[in-house]
């Protein structure tokens, strides 16, 4: 842990606020030890409040397109592509069955939104910025880039009729610690456009945003 700390250049005072950030589940349950849900959870609020912040400092877009934009930065995807540049997957403490597995990528996404709940807990929204600047600010470019389902097919809704789409959870399986959701994408709250499953809620919506863009065809309520 305290090797992840030194890389990041972290001033930290209270180590097992990071120790926590990177405990799963599957091993807190083995150990009976703290789990970095609630971390998570904060952290998640955190780095959208970084996101936003430098997209309105940085004057790139306009409001729609700062929303595109900051939904790809912080997706499942970006996030495990931050994670991946500081290797901390390495550090994620799993339980036996998890550990021979490794981490997907759900559990690094989680554990690097609980890492930024840490620092800011620890340290404060500026420390926190500032390792966000360092290791998030320079991939924004491929990340924005990449695919965004949710984001194409709600644009090609909204190209049409004023229609309405949503997203529901509509299925949960699997234990707690490796939890996975079927999601549907719904068109004016009652025509099903696709289901997609994922190991996070964001993950399913987006395979279902994707299965809803290769069936097509929204024209016609009879054809979707």
């Amino acid at each position: 842990m305290r090797d992840l700390l030194e890389k990041l250049n972290l001033p930290y005072k209270d180590e097992s606020l990071y120790e926590m950030a990177i405990t799963h589940s599957s091993y807190a349950y083995e150990n009976q030890t703290g789990k970095n849900e609630k971390l998570e959870f904060l952290g998640d609020a955190v780095i959208e409040l970084l996101m936003s912040d430098y997209l309105y400092k940085e004057d790139l877009a306009d409001e729609g397109e700062m929303t595109k934009k900051r939904a790809k930065a912080v997706c499942e995807d970006a996030l495990v592509m931050y994670a991946n540049k500081i290797s901390l997957a390495d550090y994620i403490k799993l339980g036996r069955g998890e550990s021979l597995k490794g981490p997907n990528k759900a559990m690094i996404a989680d554990a690097f939104e609980a890492l930024f709940a840490a620092i800011y807990l620890d340290l404060g929204l500026e420390e926190a910025r500032r390792v966000f600047y360092s290791i998030a600010v320079p991939h924004f470019p491929n990340v924005w880039k990449a695919k965004d389902y949710k984001s194409s097919l709600q644009e090609l809704i909204q190209s049409g009729d004023k229609r309405v789409i949503s997203y529901h959870t509509i299925k949960e399986m699997g234990p707690s610690h490796n939890r996975e959701f079927e999601a549907a994408v719904m068109l004016d709250n009652y025509i099903t456009l696709g289901v997609g499953r994922g190991k996070t809620k964001k993950e399913a919506e987006q395979n279902a945003a994707h299965e809803a863009l290769k069936k097509g065809n929204y024209d016609s309520k009879e054809n979707v």
